[in-house]
């Protein structure tokens, strides 16, 4: 399911050694009971608009409160791809998909620079894709060349 969740289930079945019924059976019970907890597909950001992909690490003034604000702030901007509330020098680590820079300095000045709760916010735009989502169970990586470094 990991590698593919549009496997039918009669495959499935044949791969376990389990007849259909008692596959979807198990597919059911692992969605009840949130083991799975999504069925989706990951498209191309290009193709909807928005290929810049940007990472920032922000810090937030200190405050448990604060932080459970921030992340109900965040759970309502659509640029927002994953966000996540880490540990270690930053508060959150998000990843977002941007039409533009020029979109993405607007979202700054909204989400960041008029919040008085960011302390602090470090922006890191990914130049490319060097290791994407999993595709059937293997990762897609891409080599990365290195200024100075060329064979």
């Amino acid at each position: 399911m990991q590698r593919d969740n549009q496997t039918p289930a009669r495959i499935l079945a044949e791969r376990v050694g389990l007849s259909q019924s008692a596959v979807l059976r198990r597919l059911r019970r692992l969605r009840a009971e949130k083991i799975i907890t999504a069925d989706i597909s990951i498209v191309n950001p290009a193709v909807l608009g928005v290929p810049v992909t940007i990472h920032v690490l922000i810090s937030l003034v200190r405050g448990s409160q604060l932080a459970d604000e921030f992340a109900r702030k965040l759970g309502s901007r659509p640029e927002i791809r994953q966000a996540s509330y880490v540990t270690g020098g930053a508060d959150f680590v998000l990843q977002l998909q941007m039409e533009s820079m020029e979109a993405y300095a607007a979202f700054a000045r909204e989400v960041f620079h008029d919040d008085p709760n960011v302390a602090s916010f470090y922006t890191y735009v990914a130049m490319r894709e060097v290791v994407g989502p999993r595709q059937n169970g293997r990762v897609r990586a891409a080599a990365v060349v290195r200024p100075g470094r060329h064979n």
